[in-house]
Order: structure tokens, then sequence, then C-alpha cells
């Protein structure tokens, strides 16, 4: 009985965890569009940005809606950041995408991030602890997780609102980029609740 209840908590841990501001960000291999397996170690001394994607959540269609993520992506991968856009969306779940179905909406919203990985079971997006899309992590170079939370002050599906917003990601990176620590590591995220499997 005490090992069933102990396998029991141990395993809700598991499903409850969330990286910590400060700690090495966990690993992981995941696939991308193409099929090609793309590790977070292969950035190893890269600033590395995980951004949680569901293209059907309103709150993903306001920033790529309106161009603001793309220019992100674009201005990160400029300075030699790597931009890695997960979905955790489940199979028969809202944002679920086959390689072929991610690839096609990569070309059609002009993504700029450097890959788009696939984790439909979950697992990747239940280790960081992310409940929501999008849902923003930065990552330094020594591999240590230096922000997590929104991807902005303005939590609505309005892209009006963009322009006024303080984007955290953007200054993180500024900060980290400039060898500063991050003014604001840790915020509230918003948006659609990610589509697990269960």
């Amino acid at each position: 009985m005490k090992k069933a209840l102990f396998i029991l908590f141990a395993t809700m841990a598991i499903a409850n965890a969330e990286v910590s501001i400060g700690q090495p960000a966990p690993d992981f291999s995941l696939t991308d569009c193409s099929g090609k397996k793309v590790s977070l170690s292969d950035f190893k001394g890269k600033v590395v940005v995980l951004e949680w994607v569901n293209h059907n959540c309103p709150f993903v269609a306001k920033h790529y809606g309106s161009g603001n993520m793309q220019k992100l992506q674009a201005d990160a991968t400029a300075k030699g950041v790597a931009w890695l856009s997960i979905c955790s969306s489940a199979p028969g779940k809202q944002g679920y995408a086959t390689p072929a179905d991610a690839s096609k909406k990569c070309a059609e919203t002009q993504s700029a991030a450097t890959a788009f990985l696939l984790d439909e079971s979950g697992e990747v997006g239940k280790t960081y602890g992310a409940k929501v899309t999008p849902e923003m992590y930065v990552i330094d170079a020594k591999g240590v997780l230096v922000y997590h939370g929104a991807i902005d002050d303005k939590k609505s599906t309005n892209p009006g609102d963009i322009a006024g917003a303080k984007n955290y990601v953007s200054a993180a990176l500024d900060e980290v980029l400039g060898g500063k620590p991050v003014s604001t590591p840790k915020t509230d995220p918003y948006g659609c609740g990610v589509k697990y499997a269960n």
C-alpha cells in the first residue's frame, strides 16, 4: 500500500513538475516537421527560447496574425538565439498537428523559429510545467533557465494591445545577451490551456 501511494505521489509530482528559475533547463529530444530529431543540447553555448504553441488558440493567433511572434523570432535568431516552437497538443485535441500540417502552418505564418517541434505525448511540456499557449521560456548560454512566463503584460486576444505591451521575452533576451541578470525572471503566463492527452 505504501509503495502504491509513493508511486502515485511520484507520478503526480512529475505531472505537476515545473522547472525553476536559476536551475539547469532539462534536456529533451523531439522530432521537427521534417522528421529530424532536435535536442536542447544541440544548442549548447547558445541562448534558447522555448515557445509553447497551438495555432488554433486565439491568444497565439493574436501574436502570429499580427506578425509580432515572427518579428520576435527573427530578431532573436539574427542575434544568434535558437528559437524552438513546441506543440504539445495530443492527437484528437485542439492544435494537434501532423508533421505535414505543422510544416504547412509554419510556411503560412512565415515562422522564423529555428525549429517547430512536435511533443504529442506531452512529456516535454509536462517536464517544463507548460500550462498555456503561448508560454515562454528563456535559457541562457550556460543552459540555465532565466525567464519563464507570459510573452507580455497584456492578457488579451486583441492584436491592438501589442503596441502598448511590455514584452517580457524581448526584455529578457536583451538583458541576457547584454550580460545582465533578467530583471523580471518570472511572470504569470496567459493563454489557452495546453491540450495534453490527459
